[in-house]
């Protein structure tokens, strides 16, 4: 049975680029600490790409601190910091924080794209830090613009490696080192950098930010548009979250209010199709969307919610095929609950 992808949220697909780049890692012998020939070689591996992550996000090569995720590079900003962020943050955010509200935006984190839903938000210039995840690769972002003191940056969220991330920081900032020992990445990280990893991620910006130019992600926003429609055509009570504000041009997060997201993700799974019941790091658990309660949706509403996340390569005719399984199901739950 043929399989259609519909989780790029969780992890879009390594890119040809990202994966030749990494194979070509693989045969660089020398540790990037070392002054040798082969020592050398690694070390113009990781700078270049830290040139083409930096270029892609519109930073300074001296702002990109490479860690193992956005996870790792959320602990090294906020930890010990006294930071604030919204309800919504993802875990790896509000692991490190307060959800009360700050009037010091430079103690404060905030999203740029939320994963579930896929909403924008509109962030005010002075941010401590901007979890730029979900954004990245997705909709045009510059950290040099964006005005916060430091960013969030996953390289397997555009088609890189996972175990590969970044902390971006301004110029000025200091940032402890959380990991001690031989003083990597400019005594900000230590650790020997993982080279493959880096690569991969270094190709993998660089080919995000093309796609981007070209305008491939438009054509993404228009399929999604079409697959919502279809569903809304043929089911009244659908509820699309963030529907009428910015979103995502990938994202689409809609519940049918007491069918069980569980029970949903797990029959698209036998009908051959990824999709999700939300973040990848809480869907296992199966409960209620953090995000939506945090949006003031009751718990039945947050625990009906699923999430199909697409991307370039996603074909129209792999969203028509979707809708026909979900609806084919949709129809079955709506028997079972009227009695019939």
């Amino acid at each position: 049975m043929s399989r259609a992808y519909l989780d790029w949220n969780a992890t879009a697909p390594l890119r040809p680029e990202a994966r030749a780049a990494m194979f070509k890692a693989m045969d660089c012998l020398g540790n990037p600490s070392s002054v040798h020939g082969e020592g050398r070689a690694a070390r113009a591996i990781v700078e270049r790409a830290r040139e083409q992550v930096s270029d892609a996000i519109g930073a300074s090569v001296a702002d990109i601190i490479f860690t193992s995720s956005a996870t790792e590079a959320a602990a090294l900003a906020l930890d010990g910091q006294g930071y604030c962020s919204p309800a919504y943050e993802h875990s790896c955010v509000l692991a490190y924080t307060d959800s009360e509200n700050s009037a010091e935006l430079a103690k404060t984190a905030w999203q740029q794209a939320n994963g579930e839903t896929g909403i924008i938000h509109d962030l005010p210039e002075g941010l401590g830090l901007v979890d730029a995840v979900q954004a990245i690769g997705k909709v045009p972002y510059a950290f040099d613009w964006s005005g916060a003191f430091r960013a969030l940056v996953s390289a397997h969220k555009f088609g890189g490696p996972k175990g590969a991330g970044a902390l971006v920081v301004k110029k000025g900032i200091e940032v402890p080192a959380a990991l001690k020992g031989g003083g990597q990445e400019m005594g900000r990280r230590s650790g020997t950098e993982n080279v493959i990893g880096i690569a991969g991620m270094g190709a993998a910006a660089k080919a995000a930010a093309k796609d981007l130019e070209d305008g491939l992600w438009q054509i993404v926003e228009q399929n999604r548009n079409v697959f919502e429609e279809r569903l809304l055509n043929e089911v009244p009570e659908l509820i699309i979250f963030g529907k009428d504000v910015e979103r995502l041009p990938n994202t689409s997060y809609f519940a049918v209010k007491g069918w069980k997201a569980e029970t949903q993700v797990m029959l698209m799974d036998l009908a051959g199709f990824a999709v999700s019941a939300g973040s990848a790091c809480s869907s296992g658990k199966v409960k209620a969307s953090r995000v939506l309660k945090a949006m003031g949706y009751d718990e039945i509403t947050a625990s009906s919610a699923i999430r199909v996340s697409i991307g370039p390569s996603t074909t129209a005719a792999e969203l028509d095929s979707f809708a026909t399984a979900w609806l084919t199901e949709y129809k079955r739950f709506k028997a079972r609950r009227e009695g019939k």
